[in-house]
């Protein structure tokens, strides 16, 4: 074949052997050749000795896989010196050797009757990886939809797997593109739609299951590992991958979805069916009535519970969202939590909303709304007017405590506290001073109004000790002593005695 031209690829799509063994091999001559194929038959078996044994087991429990093969070989042998790669072989080996295939009890299939018009849809999901016009891979995740009658398809995709709330929201895009809801659907079991199954009980996750209370339509889950009994939604998920997705480059979400569509259109539903031989958009059209009507339905936002931490907030996603003071009320605090558009909503387990928050980028961030934390704009502004009024000038007061507000507001309670202080314990005039004085020079301290307070309170108290007469308190008259006034030097007197020395 490599004589006649082909390549290596299509040599080892045409004899199934690996591109290294087909290279391996053309790098032999014929006499290398030869000899390699003569070593290979006359090689002896690692587990020649077992044959007997794998053979008698072999016709006595034809479908026995390689894997348990082995351990009974351990079981009977001991631990024997091969590993499970080299069981497998010789098993394929015996089996060759004796004419005993692996008999697997074949399916019996039957024709089904093409159901009534509106009665069946069927939904699976798929994903892809495509490549961007850089040659990056990106994954994308599909939702598609397909009308058991008139094999009208439907397709949705995301770059993110689907979840209970993207799953309503698919169905509701399909519902709108068909223009109808049909009477049942059939799924997988997948977990997007069911949180447990237990022989035949099957247990919807919370969201899945209201929306399928609203909307009315029968569910019908197939067994675990049995895609075929939904085929024609299987044959739409690899139709999409073949036809449409394949070697088509990633540009991003919003052009895919556009794409899908209009391939959608133009063949999917336009050309005629394999099996059918109907175009799927004119049955589409004969199917149309027979669909239950279509209205809009306002999809809820999917709510989790989550634990409320002690200081008023909540983790989701690595940040931490705030709610008002007072919403935890000791251990075991619950609030529900569901995402808006861009929106976090917090809501009581009632269901009343409680605040909400714009969603962060990124984690390890804290956000808080202005008004959840402690409320001490309405407190001091009450205890300014409380201390204000105790002044002879309450406006020039608002005004001192305004200043002391801005220049420092983490401390101006303690000031205020200061201030109040001062005009319980001292007269009113050398408080008007004090502030008066404060006000005309822009100090903006309550430590400072009580100095200066302090210093109009001292100036006063040497005015009366300088204007004061004491009295002998024994005859009521002067003191004579007091009176008395002591003799002066002048300084020029002793200026003229040292000159004259």
């Amino acid at each position: 074949m490599k004589r006649e031209g082909f390549s290596i690829s299509r040599i080892c799509q045409t004899l199934a052997l690996n591109w290294r063994t087909i290279k391996h091999y053309l790098a032999m001559s014929e006499a290398d050749f030869e000899s390699f194929m003569e070593r290979q038959s006359n090689r002896t078996k690692a587990l020649h000795s077992y044959e007997g044994f794998v053979q008698s087991r072999l016709q006595m429990f034809p479908d026995t896989p390689a894997a348990q093969m082995h351990d009974w070989l351990k079981e009977q042998y001991g631990n024997i010196e091969a590993s499970p790669r080299t069981v497998f072989n010789f098993v394929a080996w015996v089996r060759q050797k004796y004419h005993l295939p692996k008999i697997k009890e074949p399916r019996v299939y039957e024709m089904v009757n093409e159901l009534p018009y509106g009665k069946q849809a069927q939904v699976d999901f798929g994903s892809y990886n495509m490549r961007n016009n850089v040659g990056k891979r990106i994954k994308v995740f599909f939702f598609t939809c397909v009308l058991s009658r008139s094999r009208q398809k439907y397709i949705w995709f995301r770059d993110t797997p689907f979840t209970s709330e993207l799953a309503i929201k698919a169905h509701e895009h399909a519902f709108a593109f068909f223009e109808g809801v049909p009477a049942e659907i059939v799924y997988d079991q997948d977990r997007v739609f069911i949180s447990d199954e237990n022989k035949g009980e099957i247990i919807l996750t919370d969201g899945f299951k209201a929306y399928t209370r609203e909307r009315s339509f029968a569910l019908h889950f197939c067994r675990k590992a049995d895609p075929e009994s939904k085929g024609k939604v299987e044959n739409v998920v690899k139709y999409v991958k073949q036809n449409f997705l394949y070697n088509r480059p990633f540009e991003d979400l919003e052009t895919l979805n556009t794409s899908a569509l209009a391939w959608l259109g133009r063949t999917a539903n336009a050309m005629p069916h394999g099996v059918t031989q109907k175009s799927p958009t004119a049955e589409w059209v004969i199917e149309k009535p027979f669909l239950a009507p279509f209205t809009a339905y306002r999809l809820q936002p999917e709510k989790l519970n989550y634990n409320l931490r002690k200081d008023n907030t909540i983790s989701w996603k690595s940040n931490f969202y705030s709610v008002p003071l007072g919403t935890y009320k000791g251990r075991g605090s619950k609030v529900m939590v569901s995402k808006e558009d861009a929106h976090l909503v917090i809501t009581d387990i009632t269901g009343k909303e409680i605040c909400r928050h714009v969603i962060a980028a990124g984690k390890g961030r804290k956000i808080k709304n202005s008004d959840h934390g402690r409320d001490k704009s309405g407190g001091i502004t009450t205890l300014i007017e409380q201390v204000s009024g105790l002044l002879d000038n309450p406006e020039l007061g608002l005004s001192f405590f305004n200043a002391i507000r801005i220049d420092k507001p983490r401390y101006v309670r303690d000031q205020i506290i200061v201030v109040r202080q001062c005009i319980e314990q001292n007269e009113k005039q050398f408080i008007n001073l004090a502030l008066e004085y404060c006000c005309r020079n822009n100090i903006n301290s309550a430590l400072d109004f009580k100095e200066i307070i302090c210093y109009y309170s001292r100036n006063k108290m040497l005015e009366k000790q300088q204007s004061t007469t004491f009295i002998n308190p024994l005859s009521g008259s002067p003191n004579a002593a007091i009176l008395c006034e002591p003799a002066t030097s002048n300084i020029n007197d002793y200026e003229t005695l040292l000159n004259q020395s």
